[in-house]
């Protein structure tokens, strides 16, 4: 071996000496993984399913409260994981007033839990659990991904209790051949999957989907680890992300059921045919404000099943936002500190009258 080539060897081994040195460091330093770290306080519960509302020093500047409704998929603290960069923390910043229903982790006695219990009892009851705390007749709803799903039925139903409605990364168009989650959904036999799993579909099942969307990314991510580990801060927002994606709840079989079968597979919320407890969910009846944001580099999501929520709804105020990124990056990204939430924040003070 010429002794340059040696050399080289010398150096490439040293550096990762180095390297595995400094990530062992970064590691002794680290007491707790920490997510969701804005002051809160619980302020309405029922069961499993929570409210929460978070706690601020700064005037705020629109006297409506804000409500984030979060998918079933995955847990809300997403909209909080890093402390600098935390959409509920720019948001309080700013001056809104921000809650947000946590749905909790279903066991088996849950099994038989249905959207309906879900949008019209939980969800009702926290919006009117706000509502009375405020000492307001209506309040804002942020919904993010199924939870805007969720937000859209809610609002249809209930539009005298909305104030203005905010939808982030939401499908309402299920019809799509975009994106694999789609076409999978329209092929699945869901009462297998639901029997299967003894009526509660565990949130492993639902992540393992997840990362087969893009199967690549897992690799490339435990591959970079070594450069993620030479820093403190990088590795902690790592830590973080993989603390939220393990903590991701085990489904309610009934509600998972039905969401497949009539949102994947028929697309009835957006050709007018979903019913909920025989209420008939009608978009046109949603009057309100309404913001739609979709990310144009959304797998999840595509935005083609975003885009037509703005032509089903009933409102004459309604604006579509592109956002420049991916699904995740709506929340934690540095655009969505600097540009999204602000923007977010904007148009909820100019309809605050």
């Amino acid at each position: 071996m010429k002794a340059e080539d040696k050399n080289v060897m010398v150096d490439a081994l040293i550096e990762q000496v180095d390297t595995v040195a400094e990530a062992m460091k970064n590691i002794a330093k680290i007491d707790e993984v920490d997510i969701a770290t804005s002051p809160r306080e619980l302020v309405w519960s029922d069961g499993k399913v929570k409210l929460y509302h978070f706690l601020s020093d700064t005037p705020k500047v629109a006297k409506t409260p804000v409500m984030i409704s979060y998918a079933l998929v995955n847990r809300w603290e997403m909209m909080d994981l890093q402390p600098d960069r935390s959409f509920v923390r720019k948001m309080l910043s700013l001056g809104m007033d921000v809650y947000v229903i946590d749905w909790g982790y279903p066991t088996q006695v849950d099994r038989y839990k249905t959207m309906a219990d879900y949008i019209l009892g939980n969800m009702n009851d926290a919006v009117d659990a706000i509502r009375k705390i405020a000492k307001t007749d209506k309040v804002n709803i942020l919904g993010v991904c199924q939870g805007g799903t969720f937000s859209l039925i809610y609002a249809s139903l209930f539009p005298e209790k909305v104030k203005n409605l905010i939808t982030l990364v939401t499908p309402v168009n299920f019809k799509t051949e975009n994106g694999l989650l789609f076409k999978w959904a329209k092929d699945m036999d869901v009462d297998a999957v639901v029997d299967g799993f003894d009526g509660v579909v565990p949130g492993d099942f639902l992540n393992s989907g997840f990362d087969l969307l893009k199967p690549m990314n897992k690799a490339r991510k435990y591959m970079s680890m070594p450069e993620t580990m030479k820093n403190h801060d990088t590795l902690m927002n790592f830590l973080r992300m993989e603390k939220w994606v393990a903590d991701s709840p085990s489904q309610a079989g009934d509600t998972y059921r039905q969401f497949i079968k009539d949102m994947y597979q028929q697309n009835k919320l957006a050709e007018g045919k979903f019913e909920l407890e025989g209420h008939k969910v009608n978009l046109k009846k949603i009057d309100m404000p309404v913001l739609t944001i979709y990310a144009s580099a959304d797998h999840i999501v595509p935005p083609d099943t975003t885009k037509p929520i703005n032509d089903l709804i009933g409102s004459k105020d309604k604006e579509l936002m592109e956002f420049p990124g991916g699904h995740i990056g709506v929340f934690v990204g540095g655009r969505s500190q600097n540009v999204l939430t602000p923007a977010i924040a904007d148009w909820l003070v100019k309809r605050d009258k």
